[in-house]
């Protein structure tokens, strides 16, 4: 049976909060145009593979700032997260997999909450 970890609730709420704002991160970088400063498009069909990108008119004052505050946040909250207190408490291989069930710990209460539903 796999071991299971009591996980603090401020490193339950930080590992979230990681996932949303990594998932609003990635949502936003896929609706901004391929290049932050305004560029030409352009055909490369001499490598391996052909490339296309149509011209890029770059990224507004407030895409930079958004995609900023998100990144800001998305470092600070990892920091929080490998460093917590917790992690003192277990070693070695122990710590590795408490790791890596906490990075999943929100798959548990999503489908508890569907459960409930």
């Amino acid at each position: 049976m796999a071991a299971t970890y009591d996980f603090p609730s401020d490193l339950l709420a930080g590992q979230e909060e990681l996932h949303q704002v990594r998932a609003e991160l990635s949502a936003l970088l896929k609706r901004l145009p391929w290049s932050v400063e305004p560029l030409d498009g352009f055909s490369d069909e001499g490598g391996w593979r052909k490339i296309e990108r149509p011209a890029s008119p770059g990224w507004t004052e407030d895409e930079q700032a958004e995609v900023d505050k998100l990144r800001r946040r998305e470092h600070e909250l990892a920091v929080f997260v490998s460093t917590h207190r917790y992690w003192a408490e277990l070693t070695g291989a122990d710590r590795v997999h408490a790791r890596s069930q906490l990075k999943h710990a929100h798959e548990g209460t999503a489908d508890a909450a569907q459960d409930g539903q």
